[in-house]
């Protein structure tokens, strides 16, 4: 079993490739940096790869590589984690910034479809668990958020199809983590209201500690990635199963 994490440097993107680290998983971290930390604690077993997802010609050049079949030759089962995105542009459509909208959709959605695609090829027939982070704001339209939202229920609709197409080798879930303390949490909370009306919600849960950890969310999300039983509802929610 190998592991393919994107955004594996901060938040639950870490915490994930942590907690696979720590269960003895080798992980492939994609970022546009390092994860100094887990590359000390587990050299053996953590390779890392200097890649902006929200750069097509850069993703589509790694990906007609060797690098992620060469990583995934003689795997028994491959497991990749979409978890890179960002939250910007945050506002009504007349204060977006159309080139924050490109980058937003390719980091949000065009890499993980083009990531799933190519992990499944360079598996050559073995088990594939791809598992679409996605959020609350896929399955609730939010004031603000209309390209966080629309990149979000992309993965989940993806994650839909993928499930019809039959192949019993190919599980896709697209799983929202629950609200959790992370640096996209505090970008939320420095958000003006006048373009994120909602901003005030998310103050109050933090202020009222009801963020979860990174490492506490990251725990329930591998352990879901594992399960025997994973694929079983395509679109979930961590906090209800």
């Amino acid at each position: 079993m190998k592991a393919i994490v994107t955004g594996h440097t901060k938040g639950l993107g870490a915490a994930i490739a942590g907690e696979l680290l720590a269960r003895g998983v080798p992980v492939l971290g994609l970022a546009r940096g390092g994860a100094a930390e887990l590359a000390a604690k587990y050299p053996a077993l953590l390779r890392e790869a200097a890649l902006d997802l929200s750069d097509a010609a850069a993703l589509g050049a790694w990906l007609a590589g060797p690098a992620l079949r060469e990583w995934l030759d003689g795997c028994g089962t491959a497991l990749l984690v979409n978890n890179a995105g960002v939250v910007n542009p945050v506002g009504p459509l007349a204060e977006q910034d159309p080139a924050s909208v490109v980058r937003a959709v390719s980091l949000n959605v065009a890499a993980p479809l083009a990531l799933a695609a190519a992990v499944v090829r360079a598996a050559q027939g073995a088990e594939t668990r791809i598992l679409h982070i996605s959020s609350g704001a896929a399955r609730n339209a939010y004031p603000g958020w209309s390209v966080y939202c629309a990149t979000k229920a992309a993965l989940d609709h993806h994650a839909r199809a993928v499930a019809l197409d039959g192949d019993g080798r190919v599980r896709a879930v697209s799983l929202a983590p629950g609200v959790i303390d992370t640096g996209m949490q505090a970008e939320i909370r420095a958000t003006p209201e006048s373009r994120f009306p909602m901003r005030e919600r998310f103050v109050q849960m933090k202020n009222q500690g009801a963020l979860a950890a990174p490492e506490q969310s990251a725990r329930k999300v591998v352990a879901y990635l594992l399960a025997a039983n994973f694929g079983a509802k395509p679109v979930d929610d961590v906090r209800e199963v």
